[in-house]
């Protein structure tokens, strides 16, 4: 019996999870014949409730059909909104109604748009008959629906969860959704009066599934607003994947875009569960989200992810496989992630700094555990923990300022790239000019807390194999072999990892640099960077852009508002503010086509972070679907402030089991 149970329940679990992962792409689809009888009504529901597949910013190919290019015409859909469809894999248009009832139709006959109709019409069914109330009835539903959306929002807002084991009327504690609408209960008395047990049984808008439609409804808002905010342009995409307290690999999207007024934003759009982490699983996830928002990869103009082989395989990364269907995704590995490396490498390659940050780890641990051994913290220390603390502080300082500046949203590459340099310049200075001020802060420390010194001209000593002479003095040693070997590894592994600072693309992206009133400027090596996006731009814009380039850069030059630009985020903002952007549109596109190239994947890193937060060890079976809802509306909060119930109600309505006249 147990056994019997367990199959039922996890082939339970495996359709619901079928009907939140449906695809999306109508060539990606399975017939409807091939679903279980008792789950078709329900899968094409579903498909109806979602529509056609319309991606509206997908470029679409031409073909040569007879003597003349055609390609299939975006116009359509609107003309044909209810059923016209295209897939973006095969390009292929197809009908909706046609691959949910065709085959019904050639056994039973009749019509496929009929029974569309028949299938979501309301009016002739039980439900409906219900709802066809008079106005009292009508507006009770209204005062429980609006209630329990109050209630999601408070939720989805804190991150919190909403439902418990047992939420029966006898439970003590219902857990926060529906304690959350007693106390509003409670303490407003229309809402009271028609709520919870003074509602009708079958329509107390309590239940787990209103819940998620709700949730759902906030969630596609939200990112309604950030695909209205791309408005069919060019935008960056960073992805990341990592397995969840449930041990689910999940992959996080976020794209980078300009705004309409220049301001460069990054947007979480959802989390994806993957089967597992290979390229081109993400690749298929990837290409499905996309079909169900209506955008394409023709639109991508940059790709950033970390190191991990899957992501930045330059054969069969997931890199790769977006460059071949769209050549202009450049691909940036996170700044973030480099800058991590180049600090790791020195405690990999060089013992002594290996071995403090060991020892160091290691008294935290004990002395943070006691007040008492925090006292005993001073008395352990030698003179070698004290100048690799005092050493490695500094180090580690200098490169804190770049990696908190590069997990900003707004940074830009080119600054980036400009912070990078500068840290490099300030290591050098240091390893020139730093000794001297360096062991000034050591014998000071020392000296204030009772640490015996070390004589510099005595020989040194290696810990390691004392009774072994060294023939070193310990300047020799803490000087040469310390001191500046680890700074020179520093600058070395900085020249290796940030590879793209020496690519033509960013060598020509630096004439578009507003800094010192543009004295960056190249009219050749922006040409060039106009080669870089092919389809970004005709061949007669090309031409103009010749002409443009030195309206442009005398016109900004002349105008005293743009001589203190620190960065192009800045520049594109400025440009919007003073009507720029329409004096000179080709500029600005090139401009707004340099700032999609993603800088770093710490905002999708601190989805991950959310996801921690909202999918927690007592909350771990939360399904797929609901998870990418509430993580949507707990990071994008801004967007999320700014939907109305009265939008949510809307939305909420117009799904097919919740039709009400």
């Amino acid at each position: 019996m147990e056994k019997f149970l367990k199959r039922k329940s996890a082939s339970t679990s495996e359709t619901e999870s079928n009907l939140d992962d449906l695809p999306w792409d109508p060539a990606k689809r399975k017939k409807i014949l091939e679903y279980h009888p008792n789950q078709r009504d329900e899968v094409r529901r579903k498909y109806l409730d979602r529509g056609p597949c319309k991606p509206y910013g997908h470029n679409f190919p031409k073909k040569m059909i007879g003597k003349s290019l055609r390609r299939f015409n975006p116009a359509w859909f609107d003309q044909y909104a209810n059923w016209h469809e295209y897939s973006v894999s095969k390009d292929k248009a197809f009908c909706l109604c046609c691959y949910l009832f065709r085959d019904d139709i050639q056994k039973q006959g009749g019509n496929d748009a009929f029974k569309c109709d028949s299938l979501m019409n309301q009016n002739h069914s039980i439900e409906h008959a219900f709802y066809k109330q008079d106005d009292v009835a009508k507006n009770e539903y209204r005062i429980r629906l609006n209630a329990s959306i109050d209630a999601s929002r408070y939720l989805l807002r804190q991150g919190l969860s909403f439902r418990a084991h047992d939420e029966s009327v006898e439970s003590d504690n219902k857990r926060n959704f529906k304690q959350l609408l007693k106390y509003t209960a409670e303490q407003n008395e229309v809402v009271g009066k028609v709520a919870l047990e003074n509602a009708p049984k079958n329509n107390q808008m309590t239940s787990p599934p209103i819940q998620k439609d709700i949730v759902y409804c906030f969630a596609e808002e939200v990112v309604k607003s950030i695909i209205e905010e791309i408005d069919h342009g060019d935008f960056g995409l960073l992805v990341d994947e990592s397995a969840d307290v449930s041990h689910k690999e999940q992959m996080a999207v976020v794209f980078r875009f300009v705004d309409k007024i220049g301001t460069i934003k990054e947007r979480f759009i959802g989390v994806v569960h993957v089967r597992d982490t290979s390229s081109l699983t993400l690749k298929h996830a990837i290409d499905d989200l996309f079909a169900k928002y209506g955008l394409s990869l023709k639109n991508i103009r940059g790709q950033g992810y970390d190191g991990a082989s899957n992501m930045k395989g330059e054969f069969n990364g997931l890199r790769s496989l977006i460059l071949r269907e769209n050549s202009s995704g450049y691909y940036v590995h996170c700044f973030a992630h480099q800058l991590q490396l180049v600090i790791v490498a020195i405690a990999k390659k060089h013992f002594e700094v290996g071995d403090f940050f060991d020892k160091i780890s290691t008294m935290l641990n004990v002395v943070g555990a006691s007040n008492v051994k925090h006292m005993v913290l001073l008395i352990i220390c030698t003179h070698l923990i004290v100048f690799y603390m005092h050493f490695m502080l500094h180090i580690l300082g200098l490169t804190e300022n770049l990696s908190m500046a590069l997990q900003t949203k707004d940074q830009d590459i080119l600054n980036a790239v400009s912070l990078v340099e500068s840290t490099k310049r300030e290591l050098q200075k240091f390893r020139d000019d730093g000794w001297d001020s360096l062991m000034v802060k050591v014998h000071s420390f020392c000296k204030k807390h009772d640490v015996d010194m070390v004589m510099m001209e005595n020989e040194f000593v290696d810990f390691r194999r004392p009774r072994k002479r060294t023939n070193t003095t310990n300047l020799q040693y803490y000087k040469i072999s310390c001191f500046n070997f680890v700074l020179d590894l520093q600058l070395q592994e900085f020249n290796d990892r940030f590879t793209e600072v020496n690519t033509q693309l960013l060598i020509c992206m630096a004439s578009l640099s507003p800094t010192s009133s543009f004295k960056q400027f190249d009219k050749d090596k922006l040409m060039k960077l106009v080669d870089f996006y092919p389809d970004d731009f005709t061949s007669v814009e090309r031409f103009s852009l010749e002409q443009q380039f030195d309206i442009y850069i005398d016109n900004v030059k002349e105008d005293k508002r743009f001589s203190n630009l620190k960065s192009l985020g800045d520049f594109s903002r400025l440009m919007v503010e003073t009507q720029k952007h329409l004096a000179h549109p080709l500029v600005y596109r090139l401009l707004k086509l340099v700032l999609t190239l993603p800088v770093a994947t710490a905002t999708v890193e601190r989805c991950f972070s959310a996801m921690k937060f909202v999918k927690t060890t007592s909350r771990n079976g939360i399904r797929d679907q609901f998870l990418s809802d509430c993580l949507v509306c707990f990071i994008e909060k801004e967007l999320f402030e700014s939907v109305t119930n009265e939008t949510v109600m809307k939305r909420f309505q117009t799904m097919a089991q919740h039709r009400v006249c």
